[in-house]
This record gives C-alpha cells, structure tokens and sequence, in this order.
C-alpha cells in the first residue's frame, strides 16, 4: 500500500451531494420543510382549478352564457347548448324550460294551527257570596246542584228569604249563594267566637282564618275581644253542621173559613187553613194574548193562547173549588189567597190540583184549554175581592200594552 498517497491524498473533483442529502430530516433542519409545503398546496389548488375548467370545456359547456328567464320563478332544466360554439368567442344562448306559473295562494298539506286569541285562565275557587233570582222551574235541589252546594246550605243561608220554609220558593226570590258549603251568619250583640263556633260545631280558627270574613287573628287569644265584632256582621262559617230540612207541607190555620164563590160538582166546601197571599200577582200563563178585555157584561180577561199551556196559581192559597162546572165554565179551578182575595181559571183541557190543596205562586194548576161555552183555547181569568167584587185583572197584574 502506498503510504504517500495515504499522507497526501488525491484531492477530489467538486462534490455534489448524494439524493441521502435531501432528506426530509435534513430539509427540516435547514427550516425548509412548511415552506415548500405551503407552496405544494397552492400549486395543487391551482392545477386542480385548472384541470376541472377543461373538463367542462370539453364536455361541451360555452364559456359565456346569457340565460333567458321565461318567469322570475323560472329554474335552469337544461343548459345543453344548441350548436357548437361560434367561432371568435361570440356568446352562445341557452333557452330555459318554461315551467308553469307560481300559485298565488299558498296549499297546507299539513295541520293548520288554530288561532286562539282568548288565554285559558284557570278557574279559580270562589270566596265571595253571589246573588241568584230564583227562575221558573228551579228547586233548592237543582239550585244547589247548579252551584255544587248542599241543599241545607242554601235553605239556611235563605231561611228568612224563604220564609223558614223551602215550599215558599217561587221566581223572582234573590237567594244568596255561598261560595262553598257552611252558612252566612250575621253576627249578633252578644255573640263570641267560641260560642258561634259551637252552635255551629266548628273550631273557632276556621271562622278567624276564612279570608272574606276579614277578622283580626288576635281575637282567639281574647274570648270578651271577640264581642267588639259590630252586630249585623254577615260572617261565613265554612263547614257549619246544618239542621236538616223539614219537608212536610205546613199547615197554614185562618181566621176565617174559605168558601167556593161557585155551586157544583167541584165545590170544596169550607177550608179553613191555606197559606196567605202575597197581595201581588203573576201572569197566570205564558201568553198575553187578550181577545176579550173586562167589562160589565164580560168582568173577566179572556187570554188565548194554544191547547195544553200551562196555567198558574197568581198567588199563595187554597184550592176551594177544582173540577167540571155546568154554567158554562168547563174545568175550572178557584182559589182562595186568604187575604180577601180569590182568583178563577176557566174553560181548561185538564186540573193538575185537588180541592183543599195548598198551592204557591207560579205553581202550575192546569192546563190551557176550551171546555165549557168556548170558541178556542184560551183561559178565563177572573180576580175578586170580598169588598169590591169582581175587578179588572189588568188594574193588578204586571202587565204593559
């Protein structure tokens, strides 16, 4: 081996470096590496922008295009083009498909909301008392039902209205109506709460803390306190155990007896007890129909009106006289109002009262009819003092021409 050349070694032409040199190592260090990997990516973009523009130029699209709507809802179907491109670059026109005209008005092919324009509110409980004017055909029962009350509730909150007895019910009486059930108390001089809570077997907390009765909370801690509450007070006591209601009819005793003004089969004879009436009168049907006004030769009102309408007692009494009359009345009912006053109902199709019965105002007795000497239907009426005879109907009861 030739040692000289080992100590002298043959220098070498330019170096080029190796393809090892340009690793992706040796490119990071020399801080290459995101550089040229920015550039490769915009480089990439751009060719690809390119290559998809000449694709579509080869596949026939025109460069310039005018498009011609045919409406302003008009929507490109085709963009075929007609002929080939025009030579020079001139513009080339699609024609667009004509579709039909845009609806007007709208389709719901769905469920259409509702506009409600009232809100719901709940219904929230009632802690005042109301007032109620009593209508043809209502009992305590169905008053009670209406209101969601017991029956005793509205009987004893009415007791002096309904006169202590529930058969004097009639329309036009106002009742009041609790808000739930319990009694309207007013309060008298003398009371205590813990008395009033015992006559009613309630705990005296539930009259202090009832809201509408706006009492001091301080009254339980001071039975005499409790007296400083004003007599004539109206106090609910919710809960308050009720009498229960007598049912039976009274019996109404007179002074006087009551005799039928009338001779014939259904003649009573002499009655002496009967409730007393109101001296006020009701229309005794529906119609106010007169064909014949009162007079000296007629001293009655004829009221006509259609076969079966009902007929009605024009006040408290007795019936003393009910059933077929031969001088020309038909089926007839009289009363007697145990305060002077008597009131007939002639020529009706049928009698829906007996003698003796007690009967109340607005209390049908009958129906409408034309038995007896009668050209049609229609009621008879007469009214009649023990002082002044018969009278003119119309001078007592609540009518307007």
């Amino acid at each position: 081996m030739d040692e000289s050349n080992i100590q002298n070694p043959v220098p070498l032409e330019d170096e080029v470096p190796s393809a090892e040199f340009w690793t992706f190592d040796r490119l990071a260090q020399m801080g290459l590496l995101e550089p040229l990997g920015r550039v490769f990516l915009h480089v990439m973009v751009v060719v690809t922008l390119v290559g998809t523009a000449l694709f579509f130029r080869q596949a026939g699209f025109p460069s310039n295009i005018t498009l011609t709507p045919q409406s302003n809802m008009a929507v490109l179907a085709a963009a075929t083009p007609q002929a080939s491109e025009p030579e020079g670059g001139a513009e080339s026109t699609v024609v667009l498909a004509s579709l039909p005209p845009f609806p007007t008005t709208s389709v719901v092919t769905g469920i259409r909301r509702a506009l409600v324009l009232e809100t719901e509110l709940p219904k929230l409980d009632r802690t005042e008392p109301i007032t109620y004017i009593v209508r043809r055909g209502d009992t305590l029962s169905s008053i009670a039902e209406k209101f969601g009350l017991k029956v005793e509730t509205i009987f004893w909150s009415n007791v002096e209205a309904l006169e202590q007895d529930p058969h004097t019910l009639r329309p036009g009486i106002k009742l009041v109506i609790p808000p739930q059930d319990g009694i309207l108390y007013e309060w008298e001089e003398g009371d205590t709460l813990q008395k009033v809570a015992e006559k009613f077997g309630v705990d005296p907390e539930a009259i202090v803390d009832y809201p509408t009765n706006n009492l001091d909370p301080s009254l339980l801690l001071d039975e005499e306190a409790s007296k400083s509450i004003e007599p004539g007070t109206l106090l609910f006591i919710p809960g308050a155990q009720l009498d229960s209601i007598d049912w039976r009819m009274p019996r109404f005793i007179r002074e006087r007896l009551a005799y039928a003004p009338l001779k014939g089969p259904g003649e009573c004879g002499p009655i002496g007890y009967g409730p007393i009436g109101t001296y006020t009168f009701i229309w005794p049907t529906t119609t106010k129909w007169i064909t014949t006004y009162f007079s000296p030769v007629h001293p009655a009102l004829d009221i006509a009106g259609s076969m079966g309408l009902p007929i009605y007692a024009v006040d408290h009494g007795v019936v003393v006289y009910a059933g077929w009359h031969y001088g020309g009345y038909g089926y007839v009912v009289v009363i007697d109002h145990g305060n002077g006053w008597q009131s007939l109902y002639a020529h009706m199709s049928a009698i829906l009262v007996g003698c003796g019965q007690e009967v109340f105002q607005g209390q049908v007795i009958g129906s409408m009819g034309s038995t007896g000497k009668s050209t049609g239907p229609h009621v008879h009426f007469e009214l009649m003092h023990q002082s002044w005879g018969k009278v003119d109907p119309l001078q007592f009861l609540p009518y307007k021409k």
